[in-house]
């Protein structure tokens, strides 16, 4: 059976991944995330999930995976948040408007790199400033892209609608990842 490795520290990745009945192992390293200034918002999270891929060497009995997940709102990449108030000052911004998560996921096998990205709109109610403050506080969203989390507190109450995968706003389109993984007779 081939061994899915997976590159991300994310726990959210992870417990997808467990969700799917997908064993895996993790497989861990810096990398750097920088990406060029001129690149298009919309290419950023595949550029940095295939950058992540090229740090390791293949795996001759496994596949390495890697992602990365961008949130885009007014021509603008909200990252993770510095602090409470970055976190507060992103999720103000969220408030009443619409905007895209991206998540790019890259393929090593072998000596070949293949970047999947998927993408979703999702559609924020208008927040009062306690209700961020609530969220801030208790959730405390700072390893999370546009500082929140879909299946948190703020997914259940603040989301109106999304269009688009919602594992993919979580940090995996799994159902992509899924079809991917039959397409290479692994699952």
């Amino acid at each position: 059976m081939t061994k899915i490795y997976l590159a991300s520290k994310s726990p959210r990745r992870q417990e997808l991944l467990s969700l799917m009945g997908l064993p895996f192992e993790l497989f861990l390293k810096e990398v750097d995330e920088s990406y060029p200034p001129n690149l298009a918002l919309n290419e950023v999270a595949a550029f940095i999930s295939a950058a992540k891929a090229k740090a390791y060497k293949p795996q001759p009995d496994g596949i390495i995976l890697t992602a990365d997940t961008v949130v885009i709102i007014d021509n603008q990449i909200l990252g993770k948040p510095l602090n409470a108030q970055h976190a507060f000052e992103m999720l103000k911004k969220l408030s009443g408007n619409m905007h895209q998560v991206i998540t790019a996921f890259s393929i090593v096998q072998q000596n070949q790199i293949t970047t999947f990205s998927d993408t979703t709109e999702v559609y924020f109610k208008t927040l009062s400033n306690q209700q961020i403050l609530h969220y801030v506080n208790t959730y405390k969203p700072f390893d999370k892209a546009g500082a929140y989390g879909i299946q948190e507190w703020m997914g259940l109450v603040a989301i109106e609608k999304i269009i688009g995968s919602y594992s993919n706003v979580m940090g995996l389109p799994t159902e992509k990842l899924y079809g991917v993984l039959q397409q290479l007779g692994i699952v």
